[in-house]
This record gives C-alpha cells, structure tokens and sequence, in this order.
C-alpha cells in the first residue's frame, strides 16, 4: 500500500489533469490548518505563473471535479487560491482496513532489499558499561529493528575495543597481583586452565588501578605497552589470558545489554582483523595512496571543496604501530568480502565527527569499499544530569550503565505500588518491563544529535510524552478487548465500519500516517519520528476512549467495529514499541 499522501496526491493529480493542468500540481500535505481541514493541496498557487490564471479560478476548476469524489468528502477553494480537504469516511475506512488485513499494515517492502551493518556497541573489554554507553547501545538497537521493518537484511555488530592498550594494563596488572599464574612462565608448555584466574568483579577492578598507575609510572605504562606487544605477536601466555579476559568480559557484557534489550549479531571486536592489517597496508602502499610523512604512513583525504583544513589519516604511527584509523579501515574490508554491505551505518558521539570523515574518506578513496556503498555515521549528543553536565552520582563518578537501570526499576517499582493494586511478585515483574521502556524512550524521544537531561520522575510518570503513557495506553486497550471477551464476544474476524464520529475518525487519520513515518523514520534514521508517532496515536486513542462508549455501545455491529479499531490500533502501537525496543506488559 502507498503512503496515504501518495494515495491522496495521485486522486488530486486526477482532478488538476481533468480541469487541463498538470498533475505534479496536486501534491497533497497534512493541514497547517486543522480548525479548517484535514489536508490541504497548495497547487493552484504554484501553477499561477505557468498558466497565467489567479490561482483562485485554478483552485475552483480543481474543485469542480472533485465534486463526487469517493476519496474527499469536501474540496474547498480558499482564497488567494488554497484548496481545503477532508477525507470521506468510507475511503478512509478502506485504508484502515488495508492495514489491518496486513502484518506490516500495507508498507511496501523494497524490491531488493539492502543488507546493512549497523555498528553501535563500542564497549571496550574488561570494562564495565556505563551510562554514556547507554545512547549508542539504545538507539542502534532501534535503528537495526527500524532498517529490518522496511524490509532490510540487517546485521548489527558490537564492534569491541578488545586489542589495544587496555589488554595490556589489565595483564600487567594481573601479573604484578598473581605473578605465580602460569601464564607469566615462559618456559611453561602445558595446557593452560580453562577457568579464567579472576572474576568480573575482580577484572573490572583490575583495568581501573592499571590505568591510573601508568600515568603516574613510567616503568608500569612501558611493561604494559611490552605486553600488548606480546599479545598482538602471539605470545602464548598473553593470548590465553586474554581469551579469559574476553569470555568473562563478553560474559558480562551480553548480561547488560540484554538488560536493555539490546543484541548483536556479531560479537567482533579489533582484535578480528590484527591479520588483515599488514595486508591492507601492503594494498594502500602499492596503489599508490599511502606515503610516509613525518616517519608515519598516511592517505590524503583533503578535497577540493574542502573549506576547513582536513588532516591526512594515519594509516600507521612512525613507530609502525596501528591506530583506531587502522581496525577501523581493516574492519570494513573485512565486512565488505564477507557480507557486502550496500550501507554501514556507526553510532558514536558526536565529538568524533572528524574522525568518521576522515575514516570514510579513506575508506572511498583507497576503494574499500565500492563506488555505491553508504557509508553512514551518527553522532548523538550525551545523557546531562539536572545540572546540564554529564550524568554522575551522587558523589561525582560516572554511573555504571546496571545501577541507572537498577535505580530505574526501584523508582517505577514504588510508583506502581502506590497507585495500584498488586501482588509484590507481579508488581516488580511489571516495574522490570516498564522501567526499560521509560530509560528507552526517554533517550529515543529525543532527537539522537541533541543532549538531553535524565530526569528519573518524568520519564517514569504515567502522565506525558513517556515510555509509561504508552505502554499504559497499550495495557488499556487490551483491557478493554479482553473484557470483551468475557462478556461473550470473539476478537476473530470483526468487521470495520466508517467511522461514527470526529474522535473515532482522528484516531483512523492518526493510523493511516503509520506507513509515512516508518518510512521518514528509516531514511532519516531518527526513531524520535516513531516516539513522535506513538505520543500522537495514544493521545488520539486516549480522546477517542473518552468520548465513545465502547464496551457500552448498544448496537452490536458497532460495537464489534470499535474493538476492531482497538484492535489494529494496538497491533500499530505494539510494532512501533517493537522498533524501538521494548515491550508492553498484559496489566498495569
């Protein structure tokens, strides 16, 4: 099913042609207007000049012929030459009922679709997840859902810091706690053990002190970067070690992004494409687009057009080691000859803008990639505190990612003990699940680029453009059909009629701009346009409730109608909720 302006501009384009102008004048735009109209055509205005007529005469031939229109119910001619529309109840009807009969309710899917990488983790091994992984984390996972509802072959990937100086502060670390494992033995042969020589609690304490000690001691930062060397050339020891580091990190990882509901394809990291370095170097030298400059080896990425100085991009430090540039650049070489992305999108913060231009840029020029592959970066702003800084606690630190959550929970938990009636075990399964919606779309509800303040009382309150309103929405709704049931009736095969009055045909206007904004949402890739959707569709919903009799209506067809309107319009809200990545309960 076309978009529902499409749908519309294609029955005005009929209506321009037979009054002898062009079709292309008879885009059709939601109303500026809405005291006035429901739609609005501005064609008229446009054509002026071409046809040499007032745009009101233009306005009134176009009107005439859509007197018996089965798609507009009125068509209004307004000086200076505006035409003012309102859709026909029973065409309407049959849109609504063309989405209610489909599973993605009449979106049109590609004809061949795109396979996309979306890489949005960015966690670095042996550390724990904070808040400021929380918008990265939150909005790949919806734009990865968003892509795969359009129709798209999506595959989202972690993309781990798992390789650089951090292995080998935490491994020097280690060696000077329990310099008698037998990883630290040179001359040992033997298996090592399976178990790892520490837990996550232990290696999460661990990498902090290792990082401060180096700044402050030059032998203890130079023995770690000796053991990163070692580890990046095979040293046996460092490498089994490492693999414990990554198993109980992964581990542990996987258990807090699934808190969030968040999950990856591919669990790849840096350390993935160590070996392909030395061959992408070799590829840039011989093609001529690398070159020595101040002992290191670069590509100029300058263009032209180019208004601001743009710094070549280090392929290799003088001292030959690789940089971020490099797994990032040998990352997507080793994405292209195994998956053939037609797009890759990256989610990052947005301080890193410069570096993404100068990643992709090299990536184009040294033809990583091909002439027609996307290359997308996000940047999105940070998660302020009441104070317009980032988040903290209380005493200052930077919160870890399981404590906001956990924090979360606790707050939704007392508000629902407050004002509802339920068993303790029932009521902290229920605060779990809206708790996620209420971090989420706390943070989706913005747009991605901006800051936004985490404020714990509003996105957990019922009231307001928040995760809870939703899901309370949706929870009513599902109230109201199973109640219905009780009372004798079936959900199976009800029958949609036009809609019985204004509030009931708002609603079915808010439904039938489903298709439009998935579509903006994944083009523009911004899953605010969903929360903006959602906030709309609950409020037209929630008019629509208190102003109909619906479970008290006496006239049983219409009865039946008004559940099938719960019925698709729960099924929209329970999708867009789907893509953003969070779930609603059966009661609240």
């Amino acid at each position: 099913m076309k978009k529902i302006l499409d749908l519309l501009s294609e029955e005005m384009g009929q209506a321009f042609e037979a009054a002898g102008y062009e079709a292309a004048l008879g885009k059709v735009t939601i109303s500026n207007r809405p005291d006035l109209c429901e739609y609005q055509c501005n064609g008229a205005m446009a054509g002026a000049k071409q046809y040499k007529k007032a745009p009101i005469m233009i306005a009134n031939d176009v009107a005439a012929k859509l007197e018996g229109s089965k798609v507009f119910k009125e068509a209004v001619a307004v000086a200076p030459g505006f035409l003012n529309l309102k859709l026909s109840e029973e065409y309407l009807l049959s849109v609504v009922k063309t989405m209610a009969a489909d599973a993605k309710f009449g979106m049109e899917m590609p004809e061949t679709p795109k396979k996309i990488i979306v890489d949005y983790g960015g966690a670095n091994v042996a550390k724990p997840l904070h808040v400021g992984h929380i918008r990265s984390a939150v909005i790949g996972e919806s734009i990865k859902r968003i892509c795969r509802f359009v129709g798209h072959d999506v595959i989202g990937d972690v993309h781990l810091g798992d390789w650089g100086l951090q292995m080998g502060l935490v491994i020097t670390g280690l060696n000077e706690r329990k310099p008698e494992l037998v990883y630290f033995d040179e001359n040992y042969q033997g298996e090592y053990p399976v178990e790892a020589p520490f837990t996550v609690s232990e290696l999460e304490e661990i990498y902090p002190a290792a990082s401060a000690k180096s700044k402050e001691d030059p032998e203890f930062k130079a023995a770690a970067m000796e053991a990163t060397f070692k580890l990046q050339n095979g040293e046996r020891g460092h490498r089994a070690l490492w693999k414990h580091i990554m198993n109980v990190s992964i581990e542990d990882l996987k258990k807090n992004y699934g808190s969030l509901n968040v999950e990856f394809d591919l669990w790849k990291g840096e350390s993935d494409v160590h070996d392909l370095i030395p061959e992408m170097v070799d590829y840039m030298k011989a093609g001529g687009y690398a070159y020595i400059s101040d002992g290191a080896l670069v590509v100029d990425v300058k263009e032209e057009t180019d208004t601001k100085e743009m710094p070549p991009c280090m392929i290799l430090k003088s001292d030959g080691a690789a940089l971020y540039n490099t797994t990032d650049l040998a990352t997507i070489m080793e994405r292209m000859r195994l998956y053939a992305p037609d797009e890759m999108i990256y989610l990052t913060d947005k301080r890193q803008a410069l570096y993404f231009e100068q990643v992709f840029r090299c990536a184009k020029k040294t033809k990583l990639v091909n002439d027609d592959t996307k290359l997308q970066w996000l940047g999105f702003g940070t998660m302020n505190g009441a104070d317009g800084k980032p988040f903290k606690t209380r005493d200052g630190g930077v919160m870890r990612l399981e404590n906001l959550i956990r924090d979360t929970k606790e707050e939704m938990f007392r508000k629902i003990q407050e004002g509802r009636q339920m068993k303790e075990d029932e009521a902290k399964a229920v605060a779990d699940i809206v708790a996620i919606s209420a971090l989420k779309y706390g943070d989706l509800s913005n747009q991605a680029s901006k800051d936004y303040v985490f404020d714990i009382d509003r996105f957990t309150s019922f009231e307001g453009d928040t995760g809870p309103y939703i899901l309370y929405t949706i929870v009513r709704m599902k109230s109201i059909m199973n109640k219905f049931v009780e009372q004798g009736g079936s959900l199976d095969n009800l029958q949609l009629l036009a809609a019985g009055n204004e509030s009931e045909k708002a609603l079915e206007m808010q439904l039938v701009q489903f298709n439009t904004m998935m579509q903006s949402a994944y083009e523009e890739i911004a899953p605010h346009k969903v929360c903006a959707y959602i906030y709309d569709l609950a409020n037209a919903f929630n008019h629509f409730y208190h102003e109909t009799k619906i479970l008290g209506e006496e006239n049983e067809e219409r009865k039946q109608s008004l559940i099938a309107l719960l019925q698709v319009t729960c099924r929209v809200l329970e999708s867009c909720i789907d893509v953003l990545g969070f779930e609603a309960p059966e009661r609240m």
